[in-house]
């Protein structure tokens, strides 16, 4: 048989080569084998069958016409074994060698399918196992792994050493995965969530794909909408004024004001950098909106210069936004922080009600609610300066809004916190009782922007921030999704320590928005709220304003701090 059939053998080494070669079945990746390479190997197989059958034919050659199909079943089984042996060899060897990172998928969806498919390409980590909720799922094979109870996951980690946790959840709602972060995190690995896989099919590193935590996730609750139409009307065609425009708030301020089409926008700020920054960022969108853009220099405890500003740009809303705020150095300082945020904030008003402007909003503070440092008490004060003028300048409108911790701003814990995880730690908590309540820079700024719309006069605006968060919390969570682990000190396990430093001068566990909750009014918004609190009267105020004129031209910091102490609620 041998001998009559050397040409079939000679034939189909010819046109099986060629053959295989059309078909790409040597630049089929051996750790990317599929189903659609196993569908290649078997058009390889039927070629090869019907081409044996076509030279058997052609030669007249003797034998069953079975072995030509036999031929091509054995090609197919021997070519997807020894693919699948080879990968089996390399995955083994790969996981001995121990450089890769083991990890739990959560999510045996689609997202989690193909992340666990690009990931078995990658040399940088290597899939276990899959969590689900879904108990339809436990206990089946996902693409090679098996499926777990989340519940599971802490055995699961003790088993293969799991290093990592992949969310592979991409359209759960954002409090469904807010929730899902939050049991992972005491599991002491570390959690990235996937937010797209279609570059990582592509091949790329599973790090260059995985985020990190964002302001709005850190908040504990939903991210208030306050994009409504009355922020737009009452901005439209008015010349609106920042203070402080270069700073955190005042920027924002100035970005969102671009949306609300007024007529021009002046920045008005004491920092040449900061205010060049927001100038060469704002002025090209401001230009392709129409929007006229003024910037000034300046300070708002010179009262010559605010006065010819707003004279000059013919100014119709001020927004208050420049303040010293940060609790250690204005305590540290705490005639300047005087300076700036009580007498600058005195001058402003009294321009502005020279001028007869439509509107004026101070962004003040939580800490000014029973201050227990310099910073809030100076804020509660500007407060009460703004609350004054209302009472003898009836045509401008004058109200406050008070913020919490503002996330991403400048000084907050976020960028303190994640300078802090780079540097490789460790993230200082000054308590672990401490708690805040959080808002991001845009619900910041929005709020600025509708209490302009919903002022009556005198009024202090809120935001309801749901419930205040632990400070510690919010450390371990940034450790968390920064791809590092919250040392333990007793097991020594873990990359990042929190290190309890102790209250700073002035500082207070919890912060509170009210002074008095029984004053709270509703507003058109249901997560805005208004409060009608308690005022001084014009000569108190007058002679508060004389009290803090007079120490600071002294320098005498022992008297600011009795004023404080006696015109300062709490």
């Amino acid at each position: 048989m041998i001998k009559e059939s050397w040409e079939l053998f000679i034939l189909m080494m010819a046109f099986g080569g060629i053959t295989i070669y059309f078909f790409n079945l040597p630049k089929i990746k051996l750790n990317a084998f599929e189903t659609r390479a196993m569908l290649q190997v078997g058009l390889v197989a039927i070629s090869l069958s019907i081409i044996a059958m076509a030279v058997s034919y052609i030669l007249q050659l003797s034998g069953s016409r079975s072995v030509p199909l036999i031929f091509g079943m054995l090609f197919f089984v021997g070519s997807v074994l020894m693919r699948v042996l080879g990968l089996h060899v390399i995955n083994y060897l790969t996981d001995r060698s121990g450089d890769s990172q083991r990890v739990l998928i959560y999510g045996g969806g689609s997202a989690g399918i193909q992340l666990a498919s690009a990931l078995r390409q990658s040399k940088e980590a290597r899939p276990v196992a899959f969590l689900d909720d879904n108990s339809n799922l436990h206990g089946l094979m996902v693409a090679g792994l098996p499926v777990c109870a989340s519940s599971g996951a802490g055995k699961l980690i003790k088993k293969y050493n799991v290093g990592r946790i992949l969310v592979a959840m991409p359209s759960v709602q954002k409090e469904r995965q807010n929730d899902i972060i939050s049991n992972l995190s005491g599991l002491g690995v570390e959690v990235h969530i996937l937010p797209s896989y279609v570059d990582m099919m592509a091949g790329n590193k599973i790090t260059d794909d995985l985020r990190l935590v964002t302001p709005d996730e850190l908040l504990g609750r939903d991210k208030v909408a306050l994009d409504t139409p009355e922020i737009a009307k009452a901005y439209a065609g008015r010349v609106v004024m920042v203070t402080g425009a270069g700073g955190s708030i005042g920027s924002e301020l100035c970005r969102q004001l671009v949306s609300c089409n007024p007529a021009r926008i002046v920045l008005f700020e004491q920092g040449e950098f900061q205010l060049y920054s927001i100038d060469q960022e704002l002025r090209p969108k401001a230009n392709r909106a129409g929007i006229e853009v003024a910037a000034y220099l300046g300070s708002v405890t010179n009262g010559l210069r605010v006065s010819n500003v707003i004279a000059d740009e013919a100014v119709e809303i001020i927004l208050h936004a420049a303040a010293y705020k940060h609790v250690p150095l204005v305590e540290s300082n705490e005639l300047e922080g005087a300076r700036n945020n009580v007498l600058g904030t005195q001058i402003v008003v009294e321009a502005a009600a020279a001028a007869g402007i439509e509107r004026f909003i101070l962004i003040s503070t939580d800490k000014a609610v029973r201050p227990t440092n310099v910073m809030g008490a100076t804020k509660r004060m500007a407060e009460l300066v703004v609350q004054d003028i209302q009472t003898r300048q009836p045509a401008t409108k004058f109200s406050m809004v008070r913020f919490g911790n503002v996330l991403g701003s400048s000084g907050s814990v976020l960028p303190l916190f994640q300078n802090q995880i780079e540097m490789g730690g460790p993230v200082t908590v000054t308590h672990p009782e401490v708690t805040r309540y959080f808002m991001t820079i845009p619900e910041a700024a929005c709020l600025v922007l509708l209490a302009g719309a919903y002022a009556k006069g005198g009024d202090v605006f809120v935001l309801d921030m749901g419930k205040p968060r632990k400070i510690i919390d919010i450390a371990r969570q940034l450790i968390t999704h920064s791809g590092r682990r919250v040392l333990d000190p007793e097991t020594g396990e873990g990359d990042i320590e929190i290190k309890i430093t102790g209250l700073r001068p002035g500082e207070k566990l919890y912060e509170e928005l009210l002074i008095d909750n029984e004053s709270l009014r509703r507003t058109p918004h249901t997560k805005i709220l208004r409060a009608e609190e308690a005022k001084l009267s014009q000569i108190e105020v007058a002679a508060m304003i004389k009290e803090i004129r007079a120490a600071v031209e002294e320098g005498d910091e022992i008297r600011l701090r009795q004023l404080i102490a006696t015109r300062v609620e709490g």
